[in-house]
């Protein structure tokens, strides 16, 4: 493998045959370019829709009220369905349920002020383990806990923009905000792993004060539980469970699809795995097709570099050269061209990648395009592979001429 004579002739043919190396190659480079391009963009793709899930919990089940629009047990369609404080108590104690929050929505244009400041945000009031489920980072101070809930006690977390929207550089850190001209403690300050706007312009309140100060009563809009490990037939077995409790709660048929609306995380989020899977298997695919049409035409030019030295092969073999000796010569030539065209493409349509990752604006649906180290170790896998596949049928061709024969091509 590593005899100088032998890498000496095979550079000597290369260069004899510039053009027509060169147009060989040029066909795996892109090949490999290709494929590259395509996996990293279906990366960036994947990483897109990856964080915008990760702006909330995978695992979550969400839940709200309708309307019933079938008969049951003499009760007529048309029914409003309404939460109460009674279906957050009894959903809690389902099992495999590892987080839940209820939510109660506070009517009104949700304007905050604090001294001469003010503006209009959005209002969530909500139980503590809602941080969990929205994956809310606390930058200082604290978020709603169980004695909140308990003891209703009139406490706000705002997020960094509304901080910055009413209290510029004043720490906000006990001081009190006018929510509808009502006195709200300031008692934490969060920021939203996703960076949206409308995330990052919510203030919180606990949810049972937020029923007592703005006549709520016990009544709540909608349920949002996570399910822990819980596989997708787990998740989807405690969602038909929810379903049929509250069914039996509020009366109302469990097949009745307009009574109860469901959204399950974990089903979406399984579907776009599957639908990602599909498309790396789609992109290997092509790239694989693109680049046998180049082994194929490194193939081609492995048996016209035979023919052209037959005379060549021959009088190697009539001087001792042993069969395995010739086609390792044209093997290592044939993974030379492919080789040394594919990791241009490769160091080609990674450096565009990187291009694209840090000139193209950020796009919630477009993070990142890139190809990590085990596409870079596969394709050179593939690579040894297509350089060894395009040569082994010449140099089988080449081990099998026979010296006298050989001797007599002209």
């Amino acid at each position: 493998m590593f005899d100088i004579d032998k890498w000496q002739e095979i550079l000597s043919t290369i260069e004899k045959n510039k053009l027509r190396t060169f147009l060989t190659g040029f066909s795996v480079a892109w090949g490999i370019f290709m494929l590259i391009i395509l996996l990293g963009s279906g990366n960036g793709l994947e990483n897109g829709v990856k964080r915008e899930f990760s702006s909330s919990a995978t695992n979550a089940i969400w839940i709200w009220s309708g309307q019933t629009s079938m008969a049951h047990e003499g009760m007529k369609p048309g029914r409003n369905i309404q939460f109460t404080n009674k279906d957050y108590d009894a959903t809690i104690k389902i099992n495999g349920i590892d987080n839940i929050s209820s939510r109660f929505h506070i009517r009104g244009d949700g304007q905050i002020t604090y001294k001469k400041e003010y503006g209009n945000f959005d209002i969530r009031s909500v139980h503590p383990d809602y941080q969990a489920i929205e994956k809310i980072t606390m930058v200082e101070g604290r978020y709603i806990n169980k004695t909140d809930i308990e003891e209703q006690r009139k406490i706000a977390i705002i997020s960094t923009d509304v901080k910055d929207a009413l209290f510029k550089e004043e720490n906000p850190i006990g001081k009190y905000i006018k929510i509808n001209n009502i006195p709200f403690k300031v008692t934490g300050i969060y920021s939203d792993e996703d960076n949206r706007d409308r995330n990052q312009r919510t203030v919180y309140l606990p949810i049972t004060t937020a029923q007592k100060i703005f006549i709520g009563g016990n009544r709540i809009h909608n349920l949002v539980v996570t399910t822990g490990d819980a596989s997708l037939d787990e998740s989807q077995a405690i969602e038909n469970t929810i379903k049929a409790d509250i069914a039996k709660r509020h009366k109302f048929n469990v097949d009745d699809e307009r009574a109860l609306h469901m959204w399950n995380a974990t089903e979406n989020y399984h579907q776009f795995q599957n639908l990602f899977l599909g498309i790396r298997i789609f992109v290997w695919i092509i790239g694989i097709g693109t680049i046998i049409a180049g082994i194929v035409g490194v193939s081609n030019i492995m048996m016209i570099v035979v023919n052209e030295r037959t005379k060549e092969i021959g009088i190697r073999k009539a001087i001792g050269a042993s069969p395995w000796s010739v086609i390792g010569l044209i093997i290592m030539e044939s993974i030379l061209i492919t080789g040394f065209s594919g990791y241009i493409g490769l160091v080609l349509g990674v450096g565009l990648l990187e291009l694209v990752a840090q000139f193209v604006p950020d796009n919630p649906f477009f993070v990142n395009p890139s190809a990590d180290f085990s596409i870079a170790i596969s394709a050179t896998i593939l690579l040894i592979f297509a350089g060894t596949l395009a040569g082994l049928v010449p140099a089988r061709r080449a081990a099998n001429v026979k010296p006298v024969i050989a001797l007599r091509d002209e």
